[in-house]
């Protein structure tokens, strides 16, 4: 009989043990689905945007695979405006980290590094009202028309806001360039249309090409100015980094250089012809709240419309973005120089004065961006 109770003691202390032993995984696990549907979720993470052809980066740190990239400071602009005087504070989105997001709120470009008669800008409560006074705008100060206004909802709603920027310039070189012969451009199919300086021509032409450093023909930069005092950088590279870090790598090689900045008469230059238009949207920033404001981004668009050839640049870019509250020393050279531009190279565009470039493109396929 003892020994029966006791056995009966040890089957009913076994029960109650696997019973706590369940609720007690039971919990832990819960609390772990709890905290992982509460912990934000990187969808973009530390890896290129995309694999395409071409692509419009929102940032010069944006990273890519595109063989041609290109960017322009004007979505920087529509972001700080969202930044500094909408939301009022850095944008973050609520259970979803964007590296885009955290790049852009750096605001690494700003109306500080760009003259004021070179872009406009403005944002407001969405209405037919106000995309008439943007057009009107634009009109005005650029005698442009709007690629890109039409493809928003302008219906007035409570606190549905619309922020828009024109980044606008068209500038000629302070010489014409000498066009030369269609040549290879090293990852193109087919020939490349060049323009640049040949042992034809004059010499006064190579006065306006500054050289900022000559390591080797696979290493080297120059500029190019303009009448209207913007600096074109051409840069010579096979290093695969962000724009920025290479506009960076370029800085400090021509702080370093002490070879010839000028361009003899044995040296040779000749880029390629580029002239393309794109358009990019950025749904990866769309319906998601952001932190501490009630505002979703519902809609954001960057156009990039660019030439560049023997007599000078001309640039358009427009970016836009809708914002709704949510239900949720001098040494000559002994040999001649070539600074052929005719494989992977990068251009940076800046105003003179001013620290910081508006404009950068990488090109691998020039014979793509060519009409």
């Amino acid at each position: 009989m003892k020994i029966r109770n006791f056995l009966f003691l040890i089957f009913v202390l076994t029960v109650i043990a696997s019973m706590a032993a369940y609720a007690f995984n039971w919990k832990f696990w819960e609390k772990r689905e709890t905290q992982a549907a509460e912990r934000p979720v990187s969808a973009e993470a530390q890896v290129p945007e995309t694999t395409a052809d071409f692509e419009i980066l929102p940032t010069m740190n944006s990273l890519s695979d595109a063989k041609n990239q290109v960017w322009v400071g004007t979505f920087q602009l529509v972001w700080n405006d969202s930044v500094n005087e909408l939301v009022k504070h850095p944008i973050e989105f609520v259970g979803y980290k964007s590296v885009m997001a955290e790049n852009l709120n750096r605001q690494d470009f700003t109306t500080e590094d760009i003259s004021e008669n070179s872009y406009y800008k403005k944002w407001g409560l969405a209405s037919p009202e106000l995309k008439s006074e943007i057009e009107a705008g634009i009109k005005e100060k650029f005698n442009e028309t709007s690629d890109i206004l039409d493809m928003f909802d302008w219906n007035p709603e409570p606190e549905k806001y619309f922020l828009y920027a024109m980044l606008k310039k068209d500038f000629q070189y302070i010489a014409r360039f000498d066009k030369l012969e269609d040549a290879e451009f090293k990852g193109s199919e087919g020939l490349v249309k060049y323009f640049g300086i040949d042992k034809n021509s004059s010499e006064a032409l190579r006065h306006t090409v500054h050289v900022l450093y000559y390591n080797n023909p696979n290493d080297f930069a120059l500029t190019l100015r303009s009448k209207q005092g913007d600096i074109i950088y051409l840069y010579r590279t096979d290093d695969n980094k962000p724009l920025s870090g290479l506009y960076t790598d370029m800085t400090a090689k021509t702080e370093s250089y002490r070879g010839s900045r000028r361009l003899s008469k044995e040296d040779e230059f000749k880029a390629p012809n580029i002239e393309f238009k794109s358009e990019r949207e950025f749904p990866e920033l769309y319906n998601k709240p952001i932190k501490n404001s009630g505002f979703i981004i519902s809609k954001a668009v960057e156009t990039v419309q660019f030439k560049m050839d023997e007599a000078g640049v001309e640039l358009k870019s427009e970016a836009a973005m809708m914002q709704e509250k949510a239900m949720v020393a001098n040494i000559h050279n002994t040999k001649p120089r070539y600074f052929y531009f005719n494989s992977r190279y990068i251009i940076f565009i800046q105003e003179e004065g001013k620290t910081k470039p508006y404009f950068a493109m990488k090109i691998e396929d020039a014979k793509k961006l060519q009409k």
